[in-house]
């Protein structure tokens, strides 16, 4: 199902990390694991429950993160967990002033 290059999808629980939505990898495991998160991929809504689960662009992916609603579209996978301004490229956020803030 899923391309086998790392340039083209990559497991939910890293993307997660790398677009610094979540500190860790074990914290977005949790988080996939307790089905918190719902993935849109070609017209398809589907609970996600386990982490190794490949995302690749194009998926919408939407979770809730502390208090708020994280809807987002994967446009890239990265290649690290680089400064915010660079995880910012990994999505397009669909909530209008429901950017996440800046990461700690």
């Amino acid at each position: 199902m899923e391309g086998s290059g790392n340039d083209d999808c990559a497991r939910l629980d890293v993307w997660l990390r790398r677009a610094r939505f979540l500190k860790t990898r074990s914290e977005a495991a949790r988080c996939i694991a307790g089905g918190k998160v719902r993935l849109l991929r070609a017209g398809q809504s589907t609970r996600i429950t386990k982490s190794h689960f490949k995302v690749r662009p194009g998926d919408r992916v939407t979770f809730m993160r502390a208090d708020s609603l994280v809807d987002v579209t994967v446009l890239a996978m990265g290649t690290r967990r680089g400064p915010y301004s660079e995880a910012r490229q990994l999505y397009e956020d669909h909530l209008e002033g429901a950017e996440p803030s800046s990461p700690s």
